[in-house]
């Protein structure tokens, strides 16, 4: 009996998605609930399980195709998965002519998906132990592999440096590859931001050492207290972000064509950077979260986003968005709105400075401070003095608990 295999149903906000990795191929085993296919959409990637054993049949879909929703991808052929060859089937390496690192691994020991980023990040498989059923080299084994990690039950090896491509002096070398949907999509929201807002931005900057010493001082025993969640900087943004949004809600606002949304709560967007390009998974109701809260989710965003598992309902809605360009090194730079939002906070690098602090000089712990709205719904008064708030509450955090 042949079971079809069909794309997701995609949200309103998703028309169609564009098949990226089949992680099977016909002829091959799978098992119920087993990963098979990719499908990458402009905000997230999804994944389509096996409903049931048996063996992949075919593919209608290739790798690089636009799929709609429910789109009929493949068909499994029902039944018990065929047993894996049994090792004295398999040809000695040494029998092998010399062949390319992907065939002397043997095609029946690399994963399709492994072989495919394999080949994107110039690893050598023949380097990679594979921790697959009979030694197969899954795609998890290659991304260990390039971040230079061991892989599991194997000993700790060093990923191999890409290989050096010889030119020939004076040659120009020029690589051109597909952009992804998620990144056409990006830079399309990006230049549409620009062109339909009047978007300033306001300046400022914040003295971090009260909070840097709160943190000092309390660290171990958050973490203790709250089952390994370590206390950083961002939850203290985002509570005084929310105290200022509730003071200025023209900035929680948005522009939906001549009508303005007032928002009564604060859904506050953390900028995380991904592999697949900037996403911006939101706080909900961040106004009923404590700073263990705030950072337990921001820390399962950060790992879900490493491994291509935040979902669309994580990236939807959103009243305020917080980017923090600090942790690469920026010390200071203009963000762009986050559509339909009116407004976004740009973190930056703390960096010592000597400041003039009650008539003497001082070295402190400074940070640029970067807001970036739309002139069209938000005055330059409330644009600087929400601006302001954030800057007094983190100066002295005893203030977001007194209210004032």
């Amino acid at each position: 009996m042949a079971i079809e295999i069909k794309a997701p149903t995609f949200p309103e906000s998703v028309a169609e998605g564009t098949v990226a990795t089949w992680h099977k191929q016909p002829g091959e085993a799978v098992e119920r609930d087993e990963i098979l296919v990719d499908i990458e959409t402009d905000k997230v990637v999804l994944e389509v399980p096996a409903s049931a054993d048996g063996v992949l049949e075919e593919i209608l879909a290739n790798e690089g195709d636009t799929v709609e929703s429910e789109q009929l991808l493949g068909k499994i052929k029902e039944g018990v998965a065929p047993a894996a060859k049994p090792a004295a089937e398999e040809k000695p390496a040494a029998e092998e002519p010399k062949q390319t690192a992907q065939a002397a691994a043997g095609d029946e020991k690399v994963a399709p998906a492994a072989r495919k980023l394999a080949n994107e990040k110039g690893v050598d498989l023949s380097s990679v132990t594979g921790s697959g059923k009979g030694g197969l080299i899954t795609k998890e084994d290659v991304q260990k592999a390039v971040s230079g990690a061991a892989t599991s039950g194997a000993a700790k090896k060093s990923a191999p440096a890409a290989p050096q491509v010889q030119v020939a002096a004076g040659e120009k070398v020029e690589k051109r590859v597909p952009m992804s949907r998620m990144r056409q999509t990006i830079a399309k929201r990006l230049v549409e931001a620009q062109q339909t807002a009047a978007m300033l931005t306001t300046y400022n900057e914040v003295d971090m050492k009260p909070v840097m010493e709160i943190r000092k001082k309390y660290k171990d025993q958050f973490e203790k207290r709250h089952n390994g969640v370590r206390l950083g900087f961002m939850s203290f943004f985002v509570k005084a972000a929310t105290e200022a949004l509730k003071r200025f809600p023209d900035v929680n606002a948005s522009i939906d064509g001549t009508d303005i949304v007032y928002h009564a709560y604060q859904d506050i967007g953390v900028a995380v950077s991904t592999e697949r390009g900037l996403m911006v998974p939101v706080l909900r109701d961040c106004d009923s979260m404590n700073l263990a809260d705030i950072e337990g989710t921001i820390a399962d965003f950060g790992k879900r986003g490493r491994e291509g598992k935040i979902g669309i309902d994580d990236l939807q809605g959103g009243t305020f968005t917080i980017t923090n360009g600090g942790v690469f090194g920026s010390l200071m730079s203009t963000p762009i709105l986050n559509p339909p939002q009116t407004a976004i906070l740009g973190m930056h690098k703390i960096q010592e400075r000597p400041m003039a602090i009650n008539g003497q000089v001082e070295i402190r712990p400074m940070m640029y401070l970067a807001l970036s709205y739309d002139h069209r719904m938000i005055d330059g008064k409330d644009a600087v003095q929400f601006l302001v708030t954030i800057k007094e509450l983190l100066e002295d955090p005893a203030r977001i608990l007194l209210d004032v």
